[in-house]
């Protein structure tokens, strides 16, 4: 193969393994958002709902509020990424994050932790403690979110027997992993120490202050999720949640998502809704509950796939401003 050959055929296996590779996951998460639209889709027309009754300011203002209740998540798994020793920059951590979100629509949640790994990793972030890392942040939100349902249940005036329990099960099934003592001991047990030697040495960054930093900040992100769907309740007509009704629907969402993690569903699709379909029909009525969480699960979607799209175009555009390297005559 001489150098007037085209560069992209002068590719080795691996890079053309790692070509597919990607493809593979942008098709199944393609699949997978898919499959999520044409079931809202079929929800709204059982319902007879059309997206034109809704208010677009009131749907923006949702999906604002969900990519901003994701970020204090980022920030918690770039200082997580930063306390066990690896250097991402902000923008590397930002892509990884958001764009990874994609993956759980994809079957088994593992996809998560693939993409986000896949796009941070560098010459200066080992793959196996980037992947580590996210499960560290993963855990913790699903801890937080169990512990902030528990206590929005609790301030709110249908606070049930049975949502309480399983909010309690889940945060001390999530929460437990999170106990460093724990998660180290977890982390030897399946074996990342034969693919990673040196995982002892990034372990030892996690500590108490930056755990207590993550909840704090992951507890903010909790709420702003919770007000998305106060903007998605505003945005239907006849809907008018009153301030007493905050709390409950805070808690709808956080024990919607984090019920939607365990069930291991893609995209937690039907135990989301379910979740919230039970905690708003008391007040909102039956039919307002169906609609408003289909609605809710539409407008999420967009503002990831949305997102998602920015940081990748950004991306692209600051890669074809980068100057090339000065070429050196042998």
């Amino acid at each position: 193969m001489n150098d007037t050959e085209p560069a992209v055929l002068k590719k080795s296996p691996l890079a053309w393994a790692k070509v597919v590779f990607r493809l593979v996951i942008v098709g199944l998460v393609a699949w997978g958002v898919w499959r999520t639209g044409l079931s809202a889709a079929e929800q709204f027309r059982q319902q007879g709902f059309s997206l034109l009754r809704a208010n677009p300011l009131w749907l923006l203002a949702s999906g604002v509020l969900y990519a901003l209740g994701q970020a204090p998540s980022w920030v918690f798994w770039r200082q997580t990424l930063w306390a066990m020793g690896q250097r991402p920059t902000w923008w590397e951590t930002l892509r990884a994050y958001y764009v990874g979100s994609l993956g759980k629509y994809v079957p088994g949640k593992a996809m998560v932790v693939v993409i986000r790994t896949d796009l941070v990793r560098s010459e200066r972030v080992n793959t196996t403690v980037a992947a580590v890392s996210v499960f560290v942040e993963t855990l913790t939100m699903m801890a937080v979110g169990s512990a902030f349902a528990v206590l929005m249940l609790l301030l709110s005036q249908q606070a049930r027997g049975p949502l309480l329990f399983w909010a309690l099960v889940v945060g001390v099934c999530a929460g437990a992993p999170t106990i460093l003592p724990v998660f180290r001991r977890l982390v030897r047990l399946v074996g990342v120490k034969r693919a990673n030697p040196q995982i002892d040495a990034a372990l030892a960054g996690l500590n108490l202050r930056l755990m207590a930093s993550g909840w704090a900040m992951v507890s903010l992100g909790w709420a702003m999720l919770g007000l998305s769907l106060w903007a998605v309740l505003h945005a239907m007509p006849g809907a008018a949640p009153a301030l007493v009704d905050l709390p409950m629907i805070e808690a709808c969402v956080a024990l919607a998502m984090v019920l939607g993690f365990v069930s291991l569903i893609p995209g937690g699709l039907g135990v989301r809704e379910l979740v919230v379909m039970t905690l708003l029909a008391p007040t909102f009525g039956e039919a307002q509950a169906i609609v408003s969480a289909v609605l809710l699960r539409l407008v999420w979607l967009f503002s990831e796939l949305t997102t998602s799209s920015l940081l990748y175009l950004i991306t692209s555009w600051l890669a074809q401003r980068k100057p090339a390297a000065p070429h050196v005559d042998q």
